[in-house]
């Protein structure tokens, strides 16, 4: 009851409702560019070379489409969404972590921040160039990718790539424009809502998917998919748990401001160290690396055991996959904590503050024990978003549970929509208890979580 009438009251506050209506009128406009055919493409032509993959595992192509909301397999001019915003912001966000001159920007306030997003947008443009061209290339030449070589393209050539490579540019951009209004001018994050809208959009297939399987089909009893529904909510409730998870360092504070400069007395505050740190990152950075390395491989070695190799390592449900995958999720796991949680700027902001961990020296035993304390949380993290993202795998491959159905089952699918959901209503609460409002949780608050 106490969340049905928190979802009435933010109807009831005109900005929030303002915010809403501008929220859901951008998106819509998002899901339009996602449904513009690409000029040139032969839309009947294109559904006839992916038949052949109807009901298959087929690795980053059904990634990039489940991400880009169906776009990808339409091939229309959205295809690449926010996607090379998103990339391009990783890989900045990455580097101001290692290059000194960009650290720099990092610390240097609002300006810095304004000079890193430019940065990120003239590397959008670079991303969306290089990815438009080569879907250009594979519609000219759709064998390089395992499909039927049928006559996709009308006209192919280089007009085409160049035509193509400015429609989808163009349309990444635009998203890209449209996410930064939502943002300023919705509720959340737009980028991130975008992908969760993106990733939503399958959900009316993989119901209908689910209804063919145990009402039409009958190919599986109805107890399954109780027990598949009960095994749904356990997945969410763990991925909840995961990303909200928390680790709370007491710090002390021997000093706190008032007006006029002068301070007093002692503070205690919480420092909360993310269960889940690295947010999907890992399983970004996991799932393209292996896919891209099987094409390449299938690429270059037309035959032989490299070949079957690179064959067995795309498909998502074989064991070889699965156990290069985990243990890539593991690694991209502590290297992203390594690369961005820094315990010694911890160390010396809270020295500088006046603030101490008790029972730890201030300086450098601060910095040691936050370093060990976030590696024994790392690995509960890594353990859990390992489970969440070889659950739909298992289910596919062991229960030949569709794609479109198990995606929703874990992975980065389960993982953005979660976190998403959560820092959306977050947003709403605080400002529905800003405004003397019951939130939707008749005890506690929401926590979302940062970045994606």
């Amino acid at each position: 009851m106490s969340m049905m009438k928190g979802f009435s009251n933010v109807f009831r506050i005109p900005e929030l409702r303002k915010k809403i209506f501008i929220t859901l009128g951008l998106v819509a406009v998002c899901r339009l560019v996602s449904h513009i055919p690409t000029p040139g493409v032969d839309w009947t032509a294109l559904q006839e070379a992916i038949k052949p993959l109807e009901g298959t595992s087929r690795g980053v192509l059904d990634w990039f489409n489940t991400f880009t909301g169906g776009a990808l397999g339409q091939c229309t001019i959205g295809t690449l969404s926010i996607w090379p915003y998103i990339s391009a912001s990783i890989v900045v966000q990455l580097l101001s972590s290692m290059i000194p001159s960009l650290q720099k920007l990092k610390k240097e306030g609002e300006n810095g921040r304004q000079q890193l997003a430019q940065i990120t947008r003239y590397l959008t443009i670079v991303l969306c160039v290089v990815q438009g061209w080569g879907i250009a290339k594979v519609l000219c030449n759709p064998a390089m990718l395992g499909l039927n070589s049928a006559d996709i393209v009308v006209n192919p050539g280089f007009g085409f790539q160049l035509m193509t490579v400015i429609c989808m540019t163009a349309a990444s951009l635009f998203i890209m424009w449209v996410a930064d209004q939502i943002t300023s001018f919705g509720v959340g994050n737009g980028a991130s809502l975008i992908i969760m809208i993106n990733i939503t959009s399958r959900l009316p297939e993989a119901l209908w998917s689910a209804y063919q399987r145990y009402f039409v089909l009958r190919s599986a009893s109805m107890t399954g998919l109780i027990l598949l529904t009960l095994f749904f909510v356990v997945v969410v409730m763990g991925t909840v748990m995961l990303t909200q998870g928390v680790r709370k360092v007491a710090i002390h504070s021997t000093r706190r401001s008032v007006g006029g400069g002068n301070t007093y007395g002692m503070k205690q505050t919480y420092m909360p160290l993310k269960v889940n740190y690295t947010g999907v990152m890992p399983i970004i950075f996991a799932q393209p690396l292996l896919q891209v390395l099987a094409v390449a491989l299938r690429y270059v070695f037309k035959e032989g055991p490299v070949f079957e190799f690179a064959e067995n390592l795309s498909r998502t449900t074989s064991m070889m996959h699965i156990a290069l995958y985990s243990l890539l999720i593991v690694f991209f796991t502590f290297f992203w904590v390594a690369t961005q949680f820094n315990a010694i700027d911890i160390s010396e902001n809270l020295k500088k503050d006046g603030s101490y961990l008790p029972g730890v020296r201030p300086g450098r035993a601060t910095a040691e024990f936050l370093d060990d304390m976030m590696t024994k949380i790392t690995i509960i993290g890594a353990f859990g978003l390992l489970v969440i993202a070889i659950v739909p795998m298992l289910l596919m491959g062991k229960l030949a549970i569709p794609d479109a159905l198990a995606s929703f089952f874990g992975g980065t699918s389960l993982l953005i929509i979660v976190g998403v959901a959560l820092d959306t209503l977050r947003i709403l609460e605080s400002h529905l208890l800003v405004r003397k409002y019951d939130g939707f949780l008749s005890h506690g608050r929401l926590r979302g979580r940062s970045g994606l």
